[in-house]
């Protein structure tokens, strides 16, 4: 290959700082493998979990991150069809079309440093062709790791697992960067009154910005459950989204929805966080389900959403928040873990 080593972030130990180092890459590339040259990388919530250990042990450290980015082409292997050398793609971890490749090892001075189909937290990747989609030049290629995660997962979340139907009144508990998308898209297929609630006055403020009719800080409520009946009324929400994985606001969640609604789970709690819920309604016609990337489908969704925002029906301006560069990963982290920030960038 063209390129021989680059510079990476690596999990060497759970609850510890990335490890910034050179690192070699494959001498070859094998079936359905594709080089990259990594532009931007976001940074996901699930990046944080996979640091803190919220699944428990890793069996696979070392080990490299990151699953939504922009990047460049530079080499395809055997039998990779749908990108060539000098395309533009967004790497995202959902499959899409292409070839499922077994996943590269690195070198790390004489250690194997493993990694799945798609890693971005590295300035060179080598990728299977189904975690990438091309994308066209003329478009930002800050906003394209936004659409590797976030805004896809967010318009799965609303078309596939919500289902949201026109008049239908929705709330959801984190308005982050997939929460903020989902507001904005539950919005813009006719969702009303539509809800968002999070630990921040900012994301409150974000939220009106991107379509939610009601939107508030729940330090600032005595009795979050009331205020929300205030507004849908005391049998429920049609729809009630959770995207922070936290079993307390899960089990809010199940409580606010109403007996013919649906509770769309797309935050993962931490392993050992029991939920409890009253389970009886689910054998009439309340519905609990988990969302896994809102059953996204990236070679179809990716292309939708960037017609979307270029004919002006879906923004992406003001979610990229912060921009740091790959030797200062661990402060980008930890900008992450505020809760404060919307989406942050890693620029190579």
């Amino acid at each position: 290959m063209q390129v021989k080593k680059t510079t990476a972030a690596i999990l060497v130990e759970q609850k510890k700082p990335l490890v910034v180092a050179e690192i070699g890459l494959p001498e070859a590339l094998s079936f359905g493998q594709v080089l990259v040259k990594i532009l931007y990388s976001g940074i996901c919530g699930a990046q944080l979990n996979e640091i803190a250990g919220a699944k428990g042990p890793d069996k696979f450290l070392p080990h490299l991150l990151g699953h939504e980015a922009v990047a460049e082409v530079l080499e395809i292997g055997p039998g990779v069809k749908t990108v060539k050398p000098g395309q533009r793609v967004c790497l995202h971890w959902r499959p899409g079309t292409g070839l499922q490749c077994e996943p590269p090892k690195y070198d790390w001075d004489g250690k194997v440093v493993n990694a799945g189909w798609v890693t971005t937290f590295n300035r060179h990747a080598v990728i299977s062709e189904n975690r990438m989609t091309p994308v066209a030049e003329d478009f930002d290629p800050r906003l394209v790791p936004l659409l590797g995660c976030a805004v896809t997962t967010a318009m799965g979340v609303v078309n596939n697992d919500a289902q949201v139907k026109i008049g239908q009144s929705v709330v959801v508990f984190g308005v982050g960067g997939v929460g903020l998308n989902i507001v904005q898209l539950a919005a813009l297929v006719g969702g009303n009154p539509v809800i968002g609630v999070d630990l921040s006055d900012e994301k409150a403020e974000m939220a009106k910005k991107f379509g939610a009719t009601h939107a508030f800080n729940s330090r600032n409520v005595t009795d979050i459950a009331a205020e929300i009946k205030k507004i849908v009324g005391e049998a429920g929400a049609d729809v009630v989204i959770d995207t922070t994985g936290n079993a307390r606001i899960i089990e809010l969640c199940y409580e606010l929805t109403h007996a013919d609604g649906r509770t769309i789970l797309v935050g993962v709690p931490t392993k050992g966080d029991k939920v409890n819920i009253y389970t009886l309604p689910l054998h009439f016609k309340k519905v609990l389900k988990g969302s896994e990337g809102g059953s996204c489908l990236p070679a179809l969704d990716i292309p939708r959403m960037i017609n979307l925002v270029k004919l002006g029906r879906v923004s992406l301006d003001g979610l990229v928040t912060h921009e740091f560069a790959l030797e200062d990963i661990n402060k980008a982290l930890d900008t992450v873990r505020t809760g404060q920030a919307g989406r942050v960038l890693i620029k190579m």
